[in-house]
C-alpha cells in the first residue's frame, strides 16, 4: 500500500481565482471541493524566501504582520501538471504550490477535522 495520495485526489479539474472575492477555489477529480481564502494561502507560500532554506527560517516564520498588497491575489499560472504559482500585489510570485500540498491543506471542515484527529507526525504541522 502506498502513502502516496491517489491521483484522483490531486487532480483538479477546474481552478478559479476569484480577485474581488479573494478566494481560490479547486474541483478535485475525486468530486471534493477546495475553496481558500488568500490570506491563508500566502501564510502557505512554500518559496524559499518565505519558508527558509539551508536551515535558516523564512520571512513568513518571522509572523510578519501581512499587509493588504501581500494578501491580494492578482493573478494565477499553472506550474506544468503539477502546481500553481499565485501572484500577490506586492509583486510576489515564485511560490510554487503542488496539487498535493493544496489537497493536503485543504481548509473544508471535513479535511480540517480530519487532520486534527490523524495522530501522524505529519498531520500536526503547523501551516496557517
Amino acid at each position: 500500500m502506498s502513502s502516496q495520495p491517489s491521483t484522483e485526489t490531486t487532480t483538479p479539474v477546474r481552478i478559479h481565482a476569484d480577485r474581488s472575492a479573494g478566494t481560490l477555489a479547486i474541483d478535485w477529480a475525486d468530486g471534493h471541493s477546495s475553496i481558500y481564502e488568500a490570506v491563508g494561502l500566502r501564510w502557505l507560500c512554500p518559496c524559499a524566501y518565505c519558508r527558509g532554506e539551508a536551515g535558516l527560517p523564512g520571512w513568513l516564520d518571522t509572523g510578519p504582520t501581512l499587509t493588504v498588497e501581500q494578501t491580494r491575489l492578482v493573478d494565477v499560472h499553472l506550474v506544468g501538471s503539477y502546481a500553481i504559482a499565485p501572484e500577490w500585489a506586492d509583486g510576489h510570485h515564485t511560490g510554487y504550490y503542488p496539487f498535493v500540498l493544496l489537497r493536503d491543506r485543504c481548509p473544508c471542515a471535513a479535511c480540517t477535522a480530519q487532520r486534527s484527529s490523524d495522530p501522524s507526525p505529519r498531520s500536526r504541522e503547523v501551516h496557517a
